[in-house]
């Protein structure tokens, strides 16, 4: 694998796709690669009760809206009463998928994030928000990294995607390909919706970790839903600020890993070749999935 470039100054790094506020987190206390110790003794008692409070308000709307590989991962977090000691957590996932779980400041650069997944380890902010923000964070905390994120990594097949989508960063990022790339992993990793024998279902982080976002993207009318197509995925713009106009659709985790296995720099030219398509856009003839 090769070795990450970027290497942690002890200020925010500057990162794609970011908004005008610098990200929040101690930066002075990670090491070179971005990581540092979760210091869980640090925690308060409010934070672990907001932690709770959050983990139990999606807990109860997940059924019937997150995928059943969610549903039967996310007890693997333990106890909501408290936000999990990252050690304890590295060492049962790991037996199952040989990942680990590794804390970081906040937001980190990509070819550092790239090289954190190529390794499975996946990165989870340290902090929690604020109680204000208990609706809406603009940046993932721990609560979104964990809830989200790590149930899906006992999933062995979803488990190996997620370390070939950092392999596929490390080379994306030598062919000036990130914006691309970004797509994909905002599209599935994040917003990312599953067909199932009872209806269409969410497995993106960012959906199963919103109040909202979840309910919304697997019932409201208003966004389209469409097949997963790899290439229309790149070519697709994506909003930070509002619920998705635009969900893309799998048939199975599978599917995904097979139609991202291949070399991607070919479908990078391609894609550079074809027009950008922006966000909630349907294409002439493009299907679209209906809800039950």
């Amino acid at each position: 694998m090769q070795a990450v470039k970027a290497v942690n100054q002890g200020i925010a790094p500057v990162t794609y796709g970011q908004g005008d506020r610098p990200p929040r987190g101690d930066y002075a206390s990670a090491r070179a690669d971005y990581t540092c110790d979760q210091n869980w003794s640090a925690y308060t008692p409010q934070e672990h009760d907001l932690y709770r409070r959050l983990y139990e308000r999606q807990a109860a709307q997940m059924h019937g809206l997150a995928c059943d590989e969610f549903i039967d991962a996310v007890g693997h977090l333990g106890a909501p009463q408290r936000i999990p000691r990252f050690d304890q957590l590295s060492e049962t996932l790991h037996r199952r998928t040989r990942w680990e779980v590794v804390a970081v400041p906040g937001l980190i650069p990509e070819e550092a994030f790239f090289g954190l997944l190529a390794q499975r380890k996946f990165p989870v902010t340290g902090w929690i928000r604020k109680p204000e923000e208990f609706d809406y964070v603009v940046e993932p905390d721990v609560f979104h990294d964990l809830f989200g994120h790590v149930p899906l990594l006992f999933n062995p097949m979803f488990a190996d995607y997620m370390q070939a989508y950092g392999a596929g960063g490390l080379k994306a990022s030598r062919l000036d390909a990130c914006e691309l790339l970004a797509r994909l992993y905002w599209y599935t990793v994040e917003f990312g919706l599953i067909r199932t024998a009872q209806g269409v279902r969410a497995y993106g982080a960012g959906i199963l970790s919103s109040a909202g976002e979840l309910r919304y993207s697997v019932q409201s009318p208003e966004p389209s839903r469409v097949p997963f197509d790899l290439r229309r995925i790149m070519r697709t713009r994506y909003k930070i600020d509002t619920y998705q106009a635009t969900y893309f659709v799998i048939d199975s985790f599978q599917q995904l890993f097979e139609a991202t296995s291949p070399d991607f720099t070919p479908i990078y030219r391609a894609v550079r070749e074809l027009p950008q398509i922006d966000a909630g856009v349907v294409l002439e003839g493009e299907t679209r999935i209906a809800i039950e």
